[in-house]
């Protein structure tokens, strides 16, 4: 028996704003548990709530980027429920009119064939506190100072058809965020979150199969690993004849399994009901407009860009357009070196590994694009050789020296002077005549030997093509 998997997203953005979403309190992170706080964020009687403007054209900005429609007029409500961390023991959201509606995001596919995962909203809130469990035995503190951070709700139609694209559609989303630069997107500080439904049916099946939340996914890998295994899961139920139970599952990403939480509540549950602190307004089209024209290039037009205006393969501006700065830094390049498909193999390689390596941004690599420019300009007219310049690259982000410089500190400018090569290669073929007459006797493998000790004499400076052919040469005398 065959199933389908069925999917939809729910993606919190912490917006970047330097106060709180209904209050002046500021949300640099990392401050003293509770001192980011007043009356508003903590829902004290009386205090009134005020919508924070860069919140809401920072929402206006995502809406439009992943091309939703922005509402005509402009509600809040109340979403109600009881959590320690919720001291108003209501949320500030949206409801039934939500800022913007009918979005899509494409992406391409596990099939790699572009796919359209249609937006069913995207709303703006506020944040509930923090919970910190750890070192307080049997008991729990709260924290309050992410209590009422603006928050952007991102939420999919049930779309997407297996985890891989999930993943994809995640990846895709924070690189359009990121260049938006409405948010830092640090899932480690919980400015980016995202939950999970998931339910399974059999192929051919119209009818959906019973939603199932899953929440705690710190990583987008942690995503796409919790929803593979709770496919699997309700597959085994179903085949055995078990209910699904709507319910609220938590990731263990330890143990690498699903645990239930709760039973999953419905809309109702929350007795939504329009804010009255907040006046319902309309947003002038103007403004609307004014931020559409001041959209950047987005990852997906920045592709087809370089694409076309440098010719590199699609596959290549898709890795380098997943994050701004890199794209960036490619088109500095590209600017003060002529090959633009090597300046693509040595990001998408070398750089790319010592970034990963050194878990740092491409924005803290201390190799400038003019120092990667002067390094493949030493390739090509012979100062060093490829595999050196691998090594003062290596050396050039580790120091912080330019290449140039460190070629010219530690001599490292190859050999390509022919009777200097003679020399070193008549030193190594005297010391070396048991595998030179091996060479003449018929032992191929001895020719490979002779270069990697001349090599080996001349510290890797050695032309490897001019040895290769001087020596060619010498042996068939």
């Amino acid at each position: 028996m065959s199933y389908e998997t069925v999917i939809g997203l729910e993606v919190h953005l912490q917006l970047k704003t330097a106060t709180k979403a209904f209050c002046g309190c500021s949300t640099t992170f990392g401050r003293k548990p509770n001192s980011q706080t007043c009356p508003v964020c903590l829902g004290f009687p009386g205090s009134m709530p005020v919508l924070n403007e860069e919140a809401f054209l920072f929402a206006v900005k995502v809406a439009l980027a992943l091309n939703c429609k922005i509402q005509d007029l402009i509600k809040f409500d109340r979403k109600n429920y009881y959590y320690p961390d919720l001291p108003k023991n209501f949320q500030i959201s949206q409801y039934d009119m939500p800022l913007s509606y009918s979005g899509f995001l494409d992406i391409f596919g596990r099939d790699n064939t572009k796919k359209r995962i249609e937006i069913k909203r995207v709303h703006l809130e506020e944040d509930a506190g923090k919970l910190i469990h750890q070192g307080c035995d049997n008991s729990s503190l709260v924290d309050f100072n992410r209590s009422g951070m603006p928050l952007l709700e991102i939420v999919t139609e049930p779309d997407i058809d297996s985890p891989q694209d999930a993943y994809a559609y995640l990846i895709k989303l924070k690189s359009i965020l990121e260049y938006l630069k409405v948010s830092d997107c640090d899932m480690e500080k919980g400015s980016l979150r995202c939950d999970a439904n998931i339910s399974v049916r059999k192929s051919g099946e119209r009818n959906l199969g019973t939603k199932v939340e899953l929440k705690n996914m710190n990583t987008f890998k942690g995503v796409r690993v919790a929803l593979e295994y709770e496919v699997k899961r309700q597959i085994s139920l179903v085949e055995s004849k078990e209910n699904v139970a709507q319910e609220t599952r938590l990731w263990d990403a330890q143990k690498e399994v699903t645990i239930s939480m709760r039973s999953k509540e419905e809309a109702e549950d929350y007795r939504y009901f329009p804010e009255p602190d907040l006046v319902p307004f309309v947003v002038d089209k103007s403004v609307i407009e004014k931020i559409r024209q001041s959209l950047p290039e987005l990852p997906e037009a920045k592709s087809l860009r370089l694409v076309k205006e440098f010719g590199i393969s699609e596959y290549d501006a898709g890795v380098l357009t997943s994050q701004q700065e890199l794209a960036d830094y490619f088109e500095a390049c590209a600017k003060l070196y002529p090959d633009r498909k090597v300046i693509a193999n040595w990001m998408m390689g070398d750089i790319m590994s010592q970034l990963n390596l050194r878990n740092i941004s491409i924005n803290e690599l201390r190799l400038f694009p003019d120092g990667l420019a002067g390094l493949l300009k030493m390739v090509d007219t012979g100062i060093i050789s490829g595999k050196m310049a691998k090594s003062v690259l290596a050396e050039a982000i580790e120091t912080g020296f330019g290449p140039e410089e460190l070629v010219k500190k530690k001599a490292l400018s190859q050999i390509s002077d022919a009777a200097k090569i003679e020399e070193i290669m008549k030193v190594v073929l005297e010391r070396e005549a048991k595998t030179v007459k091996d060479y003449k006797l018929g032992k191929k493998t001895a020719f490979t030997f002779l270069v990697g000790q001349i090599m080996k004499e001349t510290k890797g400076r050695a032309n490897p093509a001019i040895v290769n052919e001087l020596l060619k040469k010498r042996l068939e005398q």
